[in-house]
């Protein structure tokens, strides 16, 4: 009878112990650093139908209506047992068209794209972005890709801008050499070329009539062919982007941010191409490198920069102005949550970030944006649903 009795006041006493302990460190944390929380919802996307499946998925985009748009190269990234109802040895599975469309609750709108004719489709498709108009633009980093390709929303070509050869050089006007990544400028009608995978440097076009305006390299320096042999973290910093020069992001403000991968590193220049700054991330990480894609938060100021890392698999989270590391999210593996090779990244205007993984990765994943919060920890691992934890 006295421990049936005691048992409530127990339990009462260690609820308001947990209360005080809650309190004192909400208290602590309203004068901690600040960062964007999230949550990964491992229930988007719906399951795709047809027996499709997504091969290496190296691009994202979310357009004016807030659908979501990725691309991926299919049938030739996937292995025999993937494939079997295309080989005719079993009922399941086939690649999905490279283009696909979802809406914010994960539905299938629209797919489309691959080799058609009066489309010069890339060999390896590689980054897709959607502009004000709906326009589709996409790159590609196969050996003899060296165009860029507008298409409409439902797939029909618009313009090509370059053309498919190999040998064009960073400082050609004529051609691009596997570009990597476009970002469309919709006041200035300009598109931004992470160009890429063979040249070294950003190249900017009419995004109307595709006429070829200017470009520039690492620091503003003219760009340079040269090879500048294995990265070495501990050497000075390279004059020069190296390959891949993976994405060429606008913020509001007028400040483009460059993701020179390999070394590890953001450079930040005006649209005309002067260099303003740079930051690196995970500075020793060799290999393929930890600035694989940029993507802005939603807020008016673009306060935060959000980074995607396939080498080390995560997103950091940056303070944009001041390209400070405030933490990061995510980890290696197959679940939801983390990565096998972070490739690409987006926002939505409600905050929530999408990222795509190439190599053995092959899918799409949605973060949903849980509000500012008081940062905890350097890397808070997979972000799993609080109600799961």
């Amino acid at each position: 009878m006295v421990v049936g009795a005691a048992l409530p006041i127990a339990l009462a006493v260690l609820g308001t112990a947990q209360f005080a302990l809650e309190k004192k460190a909400a208290a602590q944390g309203k004068g901690a650093m600040q960062a964007p929380r999230f949550e990964v919802d491992p229930l988007w996307p719906k399951p795709l139908p047809n027996h499709w499946l997504l091969g290496m998925t190296i691009g994202v985009s979310v357009d004016a209506q807030d659908h979501v748009w990725i691309i991926h190269r299919s049938s030739s990234t996937l292995n025999e047992t993937e494939r079997g109802a295309e080989l005719k040895i079993a009922e399941c599975c086939t690649g999905a068209p490279p283009v696909l469309q979802f809406d914010q609750a994960g539905n299938l709108l629209s797919s489309w794209g691959g080799p058609a004719p009066g489309v010069e489709w890339p060999e390896s498709n590689h980054g897709i972005a959607v502009d004000g108009k709906g326009n589709v633009w996409i790159g590609g980093n196969g050996q003899n890709d060296g165009q860029v390709l507008k298409l409409t929303k439902e797939g029909k070509l618009i313009r090509k801008m370059g053309f498919g050869y190999a040998h064009a050089g960073s400082n050609d006007t004529w051609a691009f050499r596997q570009p990597a990544k476009i970002f469309v400028d919709d006041v200035k009608g300009e598109a931004y070329i992470a160009d890429g995978y063979g040249n070294h440097r950003v190249a900017v076009l009419d995004a109307e009539t595709g006429a070829f305006k200017r470009h520039w390299g690492a620091y503003g320096n003219v760009p340079s062919d040269d090879n500048p042999g294995r990265y070495n973290p501990t050497a000075p910093p390279l004059q020069q982007f190296r390959n891949p020069v993976h994405c060429a992001d606008l913020s509001k403000d007028n400040l483009l941010y460059v993701c020179d991968r390999v070394n590890d590193r953001i450079q930040v220049f005006t649209p005309e191409g002067k260099f303003v700054k740079e930051q690196f991330i995970a500075k020793n990480t060799l290999a393929s490198g930890s600035v694989w894609d940029i993507a802005f938060s939603r807020d008016p100021q673009q306060k935060y920069i959000y980074v995607a890392d396939g080498q080390n698999q995560k997103v950091y989270i940056l303070e944009r102005q001041s390209l400070q590391l405030l933490t990061s999210f995510g980890d290696g593996g197959r679940q939801p949550g983390q990565f096998f090779g972070a490739h690409s990244i987006a926002t939505d205007s409600k905050g929530n970030i999408y990222t795509t993984e190439t190599y053995e990765g092959k899918r799409v994943q949605k973060f949903t944006y849980k509000g500012l919060g008081a940062v905890e920890k350097e890397n808070q691992g997979s972000v799993w649903p609080r109600s799961s934890r």
